[in-house]
């Protein structure tokens, strides 16, 4: 199935165009002060901080409708509002696209940089020109091995390989013998190491399915012909939120009684760790994400502060469950979980 790459389009058309340009503010967040803050700065006209209104841009690998990136940008958009920052976002799943997006901002000479390396090496020449032009750089989500290689200040998100340890863990102790772990974008580093680590800490055992993460019914008859080719699998690990309900159909049209697993959280992933369809699901903070790369830029730009020591600053990973999805029903309602 042909996938629909409008947006993505448009994006990359206006990008240019949105680097000179000042957004509309956003909610303040940081706490109840900053909140109170911020209110009173707009009510009488003026910034939150008394810092310029710099630019920063965010070019991450997202593919079009992917529900996380929309959680990494709320919390960007808000840490910008915050901020006093003009913020500029552009995305493609496709890596030449990204590397072109980069080099737009760089055009531009925006004052900070934040971007995601799902696949660094078609990313670090193009990085390599952000630092060589004075632009700070944080690497955000996927990259953590190749941050400081390629110049960045420092990245924010979860280790991926720790991540995928906690899932092979967590696996063990639900007595699982036998998973499939779905990889839905081949070439992706994080993804391979998130399915590496899951492997190294299980006590069973664990393969590797690819499918074409762009077709969701795709997904589901591979996914579905797994299951019935091999009954003994009791446990399937998806790494998005969005395929986790595509995996539950794939099983139930099996026949399976496999646990299904995910990483990420979203509305539908709640509902679905406390009615018990899902058995636990693998955060690392999204908003955290968007909303510290954006403040630690602003951060070192105004007063010349790194966070990590030079290792990346963890968002996660946190197991969930349903217990613990219901504690936080609030947050992912509202889009911050």
């Amino acid at each position: 199935m042909a996938r629909v790459r409008t947006g993505v389009r448009v994006v990359g058309a206006v990008l240019a165009a949105v680097l000179g340009a000042s957004l509309a503010g956003c909610s303040s967040t940081g706490g109840k002060r900053a909140e109170d803050r911020a209110r009173a700065a707009a009510e009488q006209g003026r910034p939150a901080v008394s810092t310029p209104r710099w630019t920063f841009a965010m070019v991450t690998h997202a593919g079009d409708g992917d529900t996380f990136w929309d959680i990494v940008q709320k919390g960007a958009k808000e840490a910008a509002a915050k901020d006093n920052i003009n913020f500029v976002y552009a995305h493609d799943d496709q890596a030449q696209q990204q590397a072109q997006f980069v080099q737009n901002a760089i055009d531009q000479k925006v004052q900070g940089l934040i971007v995601s390396l799902a696949k660094p090496e078609a990313l670090k020449d193009v990085v390599a020109k952000a630092v060589k032009a004075g632009i700070p750089v944080i690497t955000v989500n996927s990259g953590s091995a190749q941050s400081a290689q390629y110049g960045a200040l420092t990245h924010i998100g979860q280790d991926e390989t720790v991540a995928g340890e906690a899932v092979g863990t967590e696996l063990t102790k639900r007595g699982r013998k036998k998973a499939v772990c779905v990889l839905h974008e081949q070439g992706n580093v994080g993804h391979e190491q998130r399915c590496a680590g899951a492997k190294k800490t299980f006590g069973g055992t664990m393969e590797n399915l690819y499918v074409e993460g762009t077709n969701m019914p795709s997904v589901q008859a591979a996914l579905q012909a797994k299951l019935q080719s091999d009954p003994s699998i009791d446990a399937v690990l998806t790494l998005g939120a969005p395929f986790a309900p595509t995996a539950v159909k794939a099983k139930e049209a099996a026949g399976s009684k496999a646990e299904i697993d995910t990483f990420d959280l979203n509305p539908a992933v709640a509902r679905s760790l406390k009615d018990g369809t899902l058995g636990f699901a693998v955060d690392q903070q999204p908003y955290l994400q968007g909303y510290e790369a954006v403040d630690l830029l602003w951060l070192y730009r105004y007063n010349a502060d790194v966070l990590g020591g030079g290792r990346p600053v963890l968002t996660g990973p946190q197991i969930v469950t349903g217990a613990d999805a219901a504690k936080l029903t609030e947050y992912i309602e509202r889009g911050t979980r």
